[in-house]
């Protein structure tokens, strides 16, 4: 067990996991994926606490943002950041999975 997570390492990663997220949150993950969520959720305390923020920040841009036009270019920022976040969590997987110097 490494990472904070209280969930064996025989599960999804979390990177794969936070893929997801966006989809479960949007509630368009079948029930099998969601329940894959739920439980990798329930083990592993960095992934909640991704999975709270993300929706609460679905629910303030909707609330606050649901009648403005969106830039042409936000989804393309968007899936930028994305990529990059990705990248970052997998390498600090790998580095936490390193033996030290």
């Amino acid at each position: 067990m490494s990472g904070g997570h209280d969930k064996p390492e025989k599960d999804t990663p979390c990177s794969e996991m936070l893929e997801q997220i966006y989809v479960y949150i949007d509630g368009e993950l079948g029930e099998g994926d969601c329940e894959q969520v739920r439980e990798h959720l329930d083990g592993c305390n960095p992934c909640l606490d991704e999975y709270g923020l993300e929706e609460a920040v679905k629910k303030l841009v909707a609330k606050h943002c649901g009648c403005d036009p969106v830039p042409l270019d936000l989804r393309d920022k968007v899936l930028g950041r994305l990529a990059r976040a990705r990248e970052e969590q997998l390498a600090r997987e790998a580095g936490a999975g390193s033996p030290p110097a």
